[in-house]
């Protein structure tokens, strides 16, 4: 048994035991957002059929709600990164799901077609807060189980994408506004489990008690490192929003049915929830280096089989398995590799949002060109350019041996 004076200096080696930075409710309640979030942003495509008959509006003008959305989650990132550690975390997410609940609420009761354009403007303002928000705190606020903790909160939202469409099917595309209004008054009850958020979170490079600090990328490769994360989320979004929006596509024009179509489609993004679910326990055992250099390999393989037409919709599911822990296990790894740059997290994050808003017609673009057929061809190409980034990364975080210098 240790004697006080090997206690007391054990308390000043490593301060006071930290609070965590999240309750169990807190948690559950950040959870909870996540599935929020996630079927909110998933409401759109659904809806549109219901807003034009409401609004009397064109297929494009329609789809300018999710345009909307996607704007106003890119401000919200780079608004709550400027105000993060200025404003206690409470206020920051506290505002954020009053936006989103505004904002969806605005959407539902919108009279016209620009009211609710700003209505939709303004609950993604939200949603960039709250995805950005509880990604940046969860990255730094669970120590060694932060990857792990990353991939179940994107998990639930992968939950919300999935029930968001299932439930406006259920209701039909004419009562959606009694859908978003409902996903509205769902966000009000979350505000009271923000009192588990603790204000201020440890610095992502602080070790935890009874560890080490992570090393930290050469302040000279800096710049080199974050461009090198920026590519990896801005082609990983672009190919996860390419095989959901191209996938029915591809399968139907190599003999499937449009209904044996929809279905492998669903199926890609549960086996991308899933996935994210089993890496969970992976994150404690493996670094997010090899996590994330599994999963590029493992979808560029699965992509490049789906161009077999008797293999595609199982090897889309096999992408949907694979791809589904990069964008949160890469978030604790950016933290430790480059800690001094601040805006990091939020700019990584903002490009994914504009990479998946792009995706769309640039791969409409190349497809013109190739081909339907060659869909799994193109997304795998840019798989193979993303773990050619991740094993440059790999190389660029790695620390410096160290020589021990005479005493």
């Amino acid at each position: 048994m240790p004697d006080p004076s090997t206690q007391a200096r054990a308390v000043t080696a490593h301060g006071p035991p930290r609070a965590p930075v999240f309750s169990p409710a807190a948690v559950a309640a950040s959870c909870a957002g996540f599935v929020l979030i996630g079927a909110l942003q998933a409401l759109y495509g659904p809806a549109i059929p219901g807003l034009r008959r409401e609004f009397g509006l064109s297929p494009s003008a329609a789809g300018l709600g999710l345009s909307a959305h996607f704007v106003g989650g890119v401000a919200g990132v780079l608004l709550f990164d400027r105000l993060y550690g200025r404003i206690g975390n409470r206020h920051l997410l506290g505002s954020s799901h009053l936006l989103l609940a505004v904002g969806a609420a605005g959407f539902a009761l919108a009279p016209n077609w620009p009211l609710a354009l700003a209505a939709a403007l303004l609950a993604g303002l939200g949603f960039g807060g709250i995805d950005y928000g509880l990604n940046q705190l969860f990255a730094v606020g669970f120590g060694h189980r932060s990857t792990a903790m990353l991939n179940i909160l994107n998990a639930h939202f992968g939950i919300g994408a999935i029930l968001g469409p299932a439930l406006i099917g259920a209701a039909g595309s004419g009562h959606h506004p009694a859908v978003f209004l409902g996903f509205a008054l769902a966000v009000l009850p979350l505000l009271l489990c923000l009192r588990g958020v603790r204000d201020r979170p440890p610095h992502p490079r602080d070790p935890e008690p009874g560890g080490t600090a992570q090393p930290e990328a050469p302040a000279r490769s800096l710049g080199s490192v974050l461009a090198m994360f920026v590519a990896l989320y801005v082609l990983h979004v672009g190919i996860e929003a390419g095989v959901g929006g191209w996938e029915p596509t591809h399968l139907e024009s190599v003999g499937y049915g449009a209904g044996a179509a929809a279905t492998a489609t669903s199926v890609y993004w549960l086996m991308m929830t899933a996935g994210r679910f089993l890496v969970a326990p992976l994150a404690l055992r493996f670094s997010a280096q090899a996590v994330i250099t599994v999963s590029c390999a493992g979808m560029t393989g699965c992509l490049l089989l789906a161009a077999v037409p008797g293999l595609a919709p199982y090897a889309y599911a096999g992408v949907g398995l694979f791809i589904a822990p990069v964008f949160p296990t890469g978030l604790p790894w950016l933290h430790r590799a480059a800690p001094r740059a601040h805006r990091a997290g939020a700019v990584v994050i903002a490009a994914s949002m504009i990479g998946g808003v792009a995706a769309g017609p640039a791969l409409g673009k190349a497809i013109e060109g190739a081909g339907t057929r060659a869909v799994p061809l193109l997304l795998a190409g840019a798989s193979a350019v993303c773990l050619a980034v991740t094993l440059r990364l790999i190389r660029a975080t790695r620390p410096r041996p160290t020589h021990d210098r005479p005493a």
